[in-house]
């Protein structure tokens, strides 16, 4: 018997009982999590003695493009799981997190053109970090047009799986852009050798809204995959049904007609 075998770990019955026995745990403590770190930032976190209260963006932008990051990570590494063992339940990993690492990278680009406003003077610089994430959130929608552009599932899968990867190479780029070029986009202050270099009244909100947007993310994420999971059982029913009519020589129904209970 292999040491691994990736169907064990990704076996439909399976993910959708432990998903479902750990979901209302993980809800409770992202939201928590969320509350507190909101509340130390809003409340507690001191301004900055340059940025003042438009420091406080910081606690939104920084764990946004963090995720955004993240996300894609995941993405790319559902990819190479489905291009490699043919796993649907990865496929549906990659395409249920790809519009949420969309919408955080959305929301660091957002934010972080709020920011540079006041700091900056101006809202956009074509500087190689602001380019590389504005090039991630193209990457995003991409995979999700390419999935989504094919008659057969499976080949948009395939075709997105493939321009993840590929896509994954702006990843160390955004990373290491400020150490590369010359850029206003300010070195990297919290994961760096040397440790953060940000006060620690400052780095403690920010670590749990951090830890909070990441499990919130993971919360999302088992809850489009158990519902694109329970919509593909609903397809297979309902294609079990029309060949039942066909076999029968009956009239077929409509692919929209919403499923009968069975006769008592």
């Amino acid at each position: 018997m292999p040491l691994f075998k990736i169907s064990t770990y990704t076996n439909p019955t399976r993910f959708m009982r432990w998903s479902g026995a750990i979901l209302p745990f993980l809800w409770a403590v992202a939201l928590t999590l969320l509350a507190v770190g909101l509340y130390q930032a809003l409340f507690l976190a001191p301004a900055d003695y340059q940025q003042g209260e438009a420091v406080r963006i910081m606690y939104v932008h920084v764990p946004s493009a963090y995720m955004a990051t993240l996300v894609y990570a995941v993405v790319a590494l559902a990819s190479a799981v489905a291009l490699i063992w043919r796993d649907p339940l990865a496929d549906i990993a990659a395409q249920a997190a790809a519009p949420l690492g969309a919408g955080f990278t959305f929301v660091a680009l957002a934010s972080g053109s709020l920011w540079g406003e006041p700091m900056w003077g101006t809202w956009w610089v074509w500087d190689a970090r602001l380019t590389s994430v504005l090039v991630l959130f193209f990457l995003y929608l991409g995979y999700i047009a390419l999935v989504n552009a094919f008659d057969d599932p499976s080949r948009g899968a395939r075709a997105g799986a493939i321009l993840a990867l590929v896509g994954a190479v702006d990843l160390p780029i955004i990373k290491f852009s400020v150490d590369w070029w010359n850029t206003l986009h300010q070195p990297a202050s919290i994961v760096r050798l040397g440790g953060p270099t940000i006060a620690p009244e400052l780095l403690w909100p920010l670590a749990t809204l951090g830890l909070a947007f990441t499990l919130l993310f993971v919360s999302m994420l088992l809850v489009r995959m158990r519902s694109a999971l329970m919509a593909a059982k609903l397809r297979a029913i309902k294609m079990a049904e029309i060949a039942r009519f066909d076999a029968k020589g009956g009239d077929r129904p409509a692919a929209d007609t919403p499923l009968q209970p069975a006769a008592r």
